[in-house]
């Protein structure tokens, strides 16, 4: 298929092969039984293409499951939720944290509903709660190669199944729990859904990508919003049929995008807030304060009221308290290990996929899908670059399929035109570029595979050099040139994925990657600096007495590190931040795991707050437990489940992972105070008190750092009055204080 110099005033590409005509109704050959069409393809596919597309989506799920309970219940925060809809439907509903429905995550519920109905039906396990986001990943990848297959060779989709199961933070993301996969998978399918109604103008596709972006919505809020500029642009302009009637069809498209994501927001609006889950994350209980306030505008300025270190926007100079922001902030390295291997290629390739296809007609559907795949990545790309709020390394998985489809596309256009010298030019350098990138991000972590750089750079500049004059080479030396660029490019990622699916991830903040291979610090750091694999920040002090930045040495990883829960942390070295008042207390420690290897703090700073553990720490979690939760003991489990059926709540906790690590060990439901970051009014000091004074809790766990945020100040309220009421009990390094024996 000959894409590139159409004139003018060629007729428009031809759409993909339809499927034959049933016999007797037309020419064609008979319609293929559906058990033979899924083996065999289409009709005018190689006898190959199918079996090697079904072959490699059963490697990309053989590969994502292996070794999959290695990260436990991933990010309790959400494990918690699961295990609660699986209890309770109502729970399931609101995406509570505990299945008495006291308060629910800080996003909408849609990605928890297929991993809570696994637990239902398999019961709660690391596989019950993983396996749904690796059939995401499968998902995805399929959705990818139809959409890419439909417009070009069976190649070119292999190579974008590749190039996506591939990336690293691909591999870790459909291993884990986050809304990320639902999310990823939805937008893959709104850019499918937006080509296909390119082909024809048939509005049933248009109306099918906006139930797929309200569904998105439901996952992770307006971040399925990015690519609406760009693919409503594209089709308006570059769809086939009547201006009119392309303003219609995605008039209608937004309606069913407002009716797919709207009716589950109308409901929590309506519901009277006395007999529902509290909003987490929101200050006023209210999930549309939530979605434009916490997930929406403050996550582009930074003022998120609640969040840990209280918002406060950008640190000026091109940083925030979240890393580096700038238009290079997806290559840097905080962020570059997880996801820009390919980003220049796909750049690249962009640019050489809507050159080729200028000139052909305005509804040719070749330039339309390196337009759409392109337009959102761009778009996302900008957004990530700039946004000043929260943001965490594995939000670029909602790149990777669109980075994957172009490189695809264009590495597949590039091919068939080698002829040309400027095809095959452009093709080399795009290799070479990309081996040439593969080493700097390699050379970030110097003691990884310390060869495999060097073999990248000298096959990726050797073999750009071969396919820049592919065109006069014969069949089998281009082939050959091809063959090692492809292994070149795509080597450095495999290294990555590779360790990444060798290691267990937990807690809420995870990279892919070995150890130090993408570290949250610099100016601003992460929610304080993150530090190497492992590393915990310490240095914690109660608002108003200073509070420090975490620091420490970046370490090595020696084998493979521990699970949460195996190991020992310490503190980190505090230092003042810039124009703040000096920290407190000093200490320095170190993470070690009990089995294979062990992990060392790393570098960051924080402002206004403390340090973290990078990928799942041990002990009681960072930030007293905020992220990681805590490590709960035999006995402190036997506490907590003692006559735990006579009460509402077995305990409570403050912030969210504490409340989900003794939920999780005990199955007996646990309040949240103050949600995710203890910083949310929920409950109130009087409302926590009546529930008390009802005999609907029976123990308040100790430690946890609440309202770091600046919310409510309801979590410390309530840990004070608690403290000075009511009986202490020491179960090994745990407090606990049963809210049945008042002090007096």
């Amino acid at each position: 298929m000959t894409l590139p110099h159409l004139p003018a005033d060629a007729p428009a590409l031809p759409p993909p092969t339809a499927a034959p005509a049933v016999q007797g109704q037309g020419h064609g050959r008979p319609k293929q039984p559906p058990l033979t069409r899924v083996w065999r393809g289409r009709d005018d596919d190689p006898r190959w293409a199918r079996p090697a597309f079904l072959g490699l989506l059963l490697v990309v799920a053989l590969a994502y499951l292996w070794n999959l309970s290695a990260s436990g219940y991933a990010n309790s925060f959400y494990s918690a939720a699961v295990q609660a809809g699986s209890q309770s439907w109502k729970a399931m509903f609101f995406g509570s944290l505990d299945s008495a429905n006291a308060i629910t995550v800080d996003k909408p519920p849609a990605s928890l509903w297929p991993m809570a109905l696994s637990v239902r039906i398999f019961g709660l396990s690391s596989w019950a709660i993983l396996v749904p986001q690796v059939l995401m990943g499968v998902a995805t990848a399929g959705v990818l190669y139809a959409a890419v297959r439909r417009r070009f060779s069976a190649a070119a989709g292999l190579l974008t199944v590749v190039a996506f199961a591939l990336t690293p933070v691909a591999a870790l993301m459909f291993r884990f729990n986050n809304p990320d996969a639902l999310l990823a998978l939805l937008m893959t399918v709104t850019v499918y859904c937006v080509l296909r109604g390119m082909e024809n103008g048939r509005t049933k596709w248009l109306v099918w990508a906006g139930v797929a972006v309200g569904l998105a919505f439901l996952a992770k809020t307006l971040q399925a919003f990015l690519i609406l500029p760009p693919l409503a642009v594209l089709y308006a302009v570059f769809a086939p049929g009547r201006p009119l009637k392309r303003i219609g069809q995605l008039l209608l498209s937004g309606l069913a995008m407002v009716v797919a994501g709207g009716w589950w927001v109308a409901v929590v609006e309506l519901w009277p807030a006395s007999s529902r889950p509290y909003i987490g994350g929101s200050q006023n209980n209210s999930f549309l304060e939530l979605t434009f306030g916490y997930n929406g505008l403050g996550r582009i300025n930074g003022e998120e009221t609640g969040s840990v270190g209280g918002g406060g926007g950008g640190m000026g100079g091109g940083g925030s308290q979240w890393g580096e922001t700038g238009i290079d902030r997806m290559f840097n390295s905080e962020i570059g290990s997880q996801i820009s291997w390919l980003l220049p290629a796909a750049l690249l390739l962009l640019v050489a996929g809507v050159v080729v296809t200028w000139k052909a007609r305005r509804t040719d559907t070749a330039r339309a899908a390196f337009l759409a795949w392109g337009g959102s990545l761009v778009m996302t790309m900008v957004v990530f670059s700039f946004m000043a709020g929260i943001f965490h390394q594995y939000y670029t998985v909602a790149l990777a399929p669109y980075a994957a489809a172009l490189v695809g596309m264009g590495a597949s256009v590039l091919w068939e035109e080698r002829a040309r010298f400027t095809a095959s030019a452009a093709l080399g350098i795009t290799v070479a570029v990309t081996a040439v990138w593969s080493y700097v991000l390699l050379n970030r972590t110097p003691d990884y595979v310390p060869w495999l750089r060097w073999v990248i750079l000298v096959g990726g500049v050797a073999a750009g050099l071969g396919l820049a004059v592919a065109g006069r080479l014969n069949r089998q030396l281009a082939l050959g040139a091809a063959g090692v660029g492809l292994v070149a490019a795509l080597a450095g990622p495999t290294a990555y994925t590779i360790s990444t699916l060798d290691t267990g991830h937990s807690g809420s903040i995870v990279t892919a990657g070995p150890a130090g291979a993408s570290m949250m610090g610099g100016r601003g750091g992460g929610p304080g600096g993150f530090g190497g694999e492992g590393g915990v920040r310490g240095g914690m002090q109660p608002p108003g007495q200073g509070q420090q930045n975490g620091q420490g040495q970046q370490g090595r990883q020696n084998g493979q590190g521990q699970p949460p829960g195996q190991g020992q942390q310490g503190g980190g070295m505090g230092q003042p931040p810039t124009g703040g008042m000096p920290g407190q207390g000093q200490g320095q420690g170190q993470n070690q795991g009990t089995g294979n290897g062990k992990q060392q703090g790393g570098t960051g700073t924080m402002p206004g707050g403390a340090g973290m553990a990078e990928r799942g720490g041990a002990g009681g979690g960072g930030m007293g437990g905020l992220l990681n939760g805590a490590q709960v003991s035999a006995k402190a489990k036997a506490l907590v489940e003692k006559n735990a059926d006579d009460y509402t709540w077995a305990a409570a906790a403050i912030g969210s992972q504490n409340a989900a690590s003794y939920q999780l060990s005990t199955g007996k439901p646990v309040m949240a105070i103050g949600g995710f970051n203890g910083s949310d009014p929920s409950p109130t000091l009087a409302q926590f008190k009546s529930y008390v004074e009802d005999g609907k809790i029976h123990y308040f766990i100790g430690g946890g750092m609440g309202g770091m945020g600046g919310g409510s100040g309801s979590a410390s309220k309530i840990q004070s009055w608690v403290e000075k009421n009511y009986t202490k009990v020491t179960v090994g390094s745990a407090t606990f204080y049963d809210l049945t024996k008042p002090k007096s």
